[in-house]
């Protein structure tokens, strides 16, 4: 059984969508495309080459994501980017209802429903799967509970506007902090393991009971 790690690009206000660049989001009409850049530097640079070396044994992609990683990453030959090696080695999986031919190297397709799907993945593989983008597929794997653990790098930028990683039908679930560390341009990296289910309570005063101000 593996673990399935939610890696993300977020901002202060939740928002994952097109981080790299203008034309991730056109199609949507999002305006901030490429909100990540400027906070590019070499601590993030080996903060994801760690990631991708250390911590992930598969990658699972959504169709559009793939599309994107496949039309670049197998371009950058360079052997001392660490991310472009891992990446182009690693075993990659594809969520798609479409059959289709990936040419990306030790690409394979998960056909048919998402859910059941990569379901079934964390069944027959051992070791991480990690996802890198793919908020459509990111949904899907939250509605039905299969998100074992997320990997946040929060970036100190508001936008108003855009796709968030955390949207309305997804799974209840408490989750533990259990790592953190800061970029040199202040982007926030989180680790968050899951720690069951909600607990919930009041503050509410019982009847006829009475407290002290604290000021």
């Amino acid at each position: 059984m593996s673990t399935l790690i939610v890696t993300a690009f977020v901002t202060l206000d939740g928002v994952m969508q097109a981080p790299g660049g203008p034309g991730e989001g056109v199609d949507a009409g999002f305006e901030h495309g490429g909100w990540q850049v400027p906070y590019g530097d070499d601590d993030l640079v080996h903060l994801m080459a760690e990631m991708f070396e250390r911590s992930a044994d598969h990658l699972l992609l959504g169709r559009r994501t793939y599309d994107m990683f496949a039309s670049y990453w197998p371009r950058v030959t360079d052997e001392k980017n660490r991310i472009a090696v891992r990446l182009n080695s690693m075993p990659k999986y594809v969520a798609s209802r479409t059959p289709r031919t990936l040419e990306w190297n030790n690409s394979h397709l998960l056909a048919g429903e998402a859910a059941q799907s990569v379901a079934r993945l964390k069944e027959q593989v051992d070791g991480v799967i990690m996802t890198q983008g793919s908020g459509d597929l990111i949904s899907t794997l939250q509605r039905h509970d299969l998100v074992d653990e997320y990997r946040l790098l929060v970036y100190p930028v508001i936008l108003g506007t855009g796709r968030r990683l955390f949207g309305e039908g997804a799974a209840p679930t408490a989750w533990t902090l259990k790592e953190t560390r800061a970029t040199g341009t202040d982007v926030r990296y989180c680790v968050y393991q899951r720690a069951g289910k909600p607990g919930y309570g009041t503050f509410a005063l019982e009847e006829g009971e009475v407290t002290r101000r604290s000021d």
